[in-house]
C-alpha cells in the first residue's frame, strides 16, 4: 500500500491541472450567469392586473397532448385540469395509437363527458416519436377548425402528467399578442427528503427557472421550449412548417422542444419566459412527477443529451455568431462536465481522505507534494466557484420548496453527477450506435406518474364552482359563507339550508376535483366489488366496481382525500381511480353488492 500511493498520488497530480482548468473555465461561465442574476439590472416586467386579464379578448387555443401507454394517468389529468382551468375558449386534442387500445378508450370515455376534448388518432401504430404523434395532432386540430369554422390562434403543447396552473392560459393569452413563443414556468412537484432522484429535479428545475432562463432573456438568448406550457403563436407554427414540409414538428428530432424553440428565435421571432409568480402559496407554472428512479432518470436525461447536445450539434453546427455559439456552449459543455464530474467528486473525496491521514498522522500529503506550487491557488479557485455553484443551488431550491427540503441539495448534486454521467454515456452510446448504422435516433420515452390528489394545483372553491355553474347568485353565496357555522362544510350550509339541490352539489364537487359523476350501472363487476377488505370499504364508503386498463375503479360518496387515497393505495397494487355518487345511490349499489362490508358501517 505505502508503494501504491506516490504512484496513485503522482498520476492524480498530472491529471488535476487539466482537469481543474476545465473545471475553472465552466465555472468562470456559471459564475459569470450567477453575477449577472444578481447584480445587473433586470428587464422590467410588468404582470398585468387582474381587471386587465378579465377583459382581454380570450383568444382560441388549441392544447395538444401526445400519448403513447398513458391509460393509467391520462383519465385524472384531463378531469384534473378540466376542473381548475380558467379560460374558456380552448380545446384539447389528445393523439393516440391504433395499438394503444387502453389509451384510446380512456381518451374515448372523457370525450364522450366532456364536448372540449377530442381524440386524435394517428394513421399508424406507435410509438413513433412525440414530435410526430404531435403533427398528426396537429392535421385533427385542423380537421376540427375546417368543420366548425374556427381558427386556433395559439397552439399550446402538453404531457399526460401535467397539472396545469389554473391562470396559465389567461397568461399565455396575454402575452402571446407580443410574442411568437410564451413559456409557462414547469416545476416538480414537491417529495420527500429521500426522494434523491426526483428531489435532483427539484433542485435543478428551481435554479433553471429562477436563475438560467431569465439571465438568458435579459442576455437575448433564444429560450428553449420546456416542451409543456408552452404557447405558439399560430403564424410562427405555420412559418416553421413551410421550412419543413408542412411539418410543425421535427419528427426526427429527440427534443423536438428545443428545436422549435430555436428555430422560432432564428427566424426573428420574439420570445418571452413569464417569470416565476406566486398566486398565494402557489406558484403560476406547470406541476408534475419527474422520474423517481435511477434508471428512468437516466433514460430522460439520455434523451436530452442525444437532442439536445449532439443532435443539436449535428444540426446547426457552430453557427449564428458568437453571441449564439455562446448558448450553445452551454447547452453542451454537460458533455465534458458530466463525465468529469464523477472523477472530480472521487478526487476530492481521496484528495481529503490523504490530507486528514497525514494531518492527524505522522506522514507527508504525498499528494501536495506532487502539486506544482501555482497549483494550490488554482485548485482553491475551482473549489470555491464550486462552493458558490451550490449555494446558489440551494437558494433557489429553497424559494420553491424551503430551506428544509433545500438543505440536502449539496448532496443530490453528488448523486446528480452520477445520473448525468450515466446518462451522459448512454446518450454517447446510442448516437455513435446510430451514426455507425446510418439509422434514426430511437425515442425512449418516459414513465409518467399523476397525483392521486391534486397536490400543487390551486383549485376553485365549490363556492365559486357554484356561482360559475349559475347554481348560485354571489350574493347568496357570500351571505351563507358570513353565517356558516365554523367546521361546517360550505356545501352541506348551502344544502342544509335548500339554496342548492344535492345535484348541483355534487355536479359542482365533480367540477371542482375533478371526478367523473353518476353510477355505472353498466360496468360494475360483482366479483370486483369485493376486491378490498370490508373494514376499508365501512371507514372510506367506498365501493370498487370494475377493473380496466391495469385501473382499480371505485365509486365513493365524498372527494378522496390524502390519506384515504394513500391508505387505500397500499391496498391495491393498481392505479386507482374514483367516481363521484351520491351517498344514497352509494348505499343502494352496497345494500344490493355488499351488504356484510357496508352492515355497521
Amino acid at each position: 500500500m505505502d508503494i501504491c500511493l506516490p504512484r496513485v498520488d503522482h498520476f492524480i497530480a498530472l491529471c488535476l491541472v487539466p482537469l481543474a482548468a476545465w473545471i475553472l473555465l465552466s465555472g468562470l461561465d456559471d459564475l459569470s450567469i450567477t453575477a449577472i442574476f444578481a447584480l445587473a439590472p433586470r428587464r422590467c416586467f410588468r404582470w398585468p392586473p387582474a381587471a386587465a386579464l378579465d377583459r382581454a379578448r380570450e383568444r382560441p387555443i388549441a392544447i395538444l397532448v401526445p400519448l403513447w401507454r398513458e391509460h393509467q394517468v391520462i383519465g385524472r389529468m384531463l378531469e384534473s385540469n378540466l376542473a381548475v382551468i380558467r379560460y374558456a375558449n380552448y380545446q384539447i386534442f389528445a393523439g393516440v395509437y391504433p395499438n394503444d387500445e387502453f389509451t384510446a378508450r380512456a381518451v374515448a370515455e372523457i370525450a364522450a363527458r366532456h364536448p372540449r376534448v377530442h381524440m386524435a388518432v394517428c394513421p399508424h401504430d406507435g410509438p413513433t416519436s412525440k414530435g410526430d404523434c404531435l403533427n398528426w395532432i396537429y392535421r385533427e386540430m385542423e380537421k376540427y377548425e375546417a368543420r366548425h369554422g374556427v381558427r386556433f390562434e395559439i397552439v399550446m403543447t402538453h404531457d399526460a402528467e401535467d397539472l396545469v396552473h389554473p391562470e396559465s392560459l389567461r397568461m399565455v393569452n396575454w402575452f402571446s399578442r407580443a410574442f411568437d413563443m410564451v413559456q409557462i414556468p414547469v416545476l416538480p412537484l414537491a417529495t420527500g427528503l429521500r426522494e434523491f432522484t426526483h428531489g435532483l429535479y427539484c433542485d435543478e428545475f428551481a435554479e433553471f427557472q429562477l436563475k438560467d432562463i431569465p439571465v438568458r432573456q435579459v442576455l437575448g438568448g433564444f429560450l428553449p421550449s420546456n416542451g409543456v406550457g408552452t404557447g405558439f403563436g399560430r403564424a410562427a407554427l405555420e412559418r416553421l412548417a413551410q421550412s419543413r414540409q408542412g411539418r410543425i414538428f421535427d419528427p426526427e428530432c429527440l427534443t423536438e422542444d428545443y428545436e422549435n424553440g430555436f428555430c422560432i428565435h432564428a427566424q426573428g421571432g420574439p420570445q418571452i419566459f413569464v417569470p416565476l409568480h406566486f398566486d398565494g402559496a402557489s406558484p403560476v407554472a406547470t406541476r408534475e412527477y419527474f422520474p423517481h428512479r435511477f434508471r428512468a432518470a437516466v433514460r430522460q436525461r439520455g434523451r436530452w443529451v442525444a437532442g439536445i447536445s449532439l443532435q443539436g450539434w449535428q444540426r446547426h453546427g457552430w453557427r449564428g455568431g458568437w453571441r449564439q455559439c455562446y448558448w450553445f456552449w452551454r447547452d453542451r459543455k454537460g458533455l465534458v462536465g458530466n463525465l468529469l464530474s464523477p472523477l472530480t467528486n472521487l478526487i476530492t473525496l481521496y484528495g481529503l481522505a490523504t490530507w486528514a491521514a497525514a494531518r492527524w498522522g505522522s506522514g507527508a500529503w504525498g499528494l501536495g507534494a506532487d502539486m506544482p506550487s501555482w497549483a494550490g491557488h488554482l485548485y482553491t479557485g475551482t473549489l470555491a466557484m464550486a462552493f458558490v455553484s451550490l449555494g446558489v443551488r440551494v437558494r433557489c431550491s429553497a424559494e420553491i420548496f424551503g430551506w428544509r427540503f433545500a438543505s440536502l441539495a449539496p448532496l443530490r448534486a453528488v448523486w446528480g453527477n452520477i445520473v448525468n454521467f450515466t446518462a451522459t454515456a448512454a446518450a454517447l452510446r446510442q448516437f455513435t450506435a446510430a451514426a455507425i448504422r446510418r439509422g434514426r435516433l430511437a425515442w425512449r420515452k418516459t414513465e409518467h406518474h399523476y397525483p392521486l390528489t391534486a397536490a400543487g394545483q390551486a383549485r376553485p372553491r365549490l363556492g365559486e364552482v357554484l356561482v360559475r355553474m349559475r347554481c348560485l347568485l354571489p350574493e347568496e353565496l357570500e351571505r351563507a359563507m358570513n353565517s356558516a357555522p365554523r367546521g361546517v362544510r360550505i356545501g352541506q350550509h348551502l344544502l342544509a339550508h335548500r339554496l342548492i339541490s344535492e345535484e348541483h352539489l355534487y355536479r359542482a364537487l365533480s367540477a371542482q376535483a375533478g371526478i367523473p359523476l353518476g353510477v355505472p350501472h353498466d360496468q360494475v363487476r360483482r366479483p370486483t366489488t369485493r376486491m378490498l377488505p370490508a373494514t376499508a370499504v365501512r371507514r372510506w364508503q367506498v365501493m370498487p366496481y370494475r377493473v380496466s386498463g391495469g385501473q382499480l375503479h371505485l365509486l365513493t360518496a365524498d372527494v378522496p382525500g390524502e390519506e384515504m387515497t394513500r391508505e387505500l393505495k397500499r391496498l391495491s397494487r393498481l392505479d386507482l381511480q374514483f367516481r363521484l355518487v351520491r351517498p344514497a345511490e352509494l348505499a343502494a349499489l352496497a345494500q344490493q353488492y355488499l351488504p356484510q362490508s357496508f352492515a355497521n358501517g
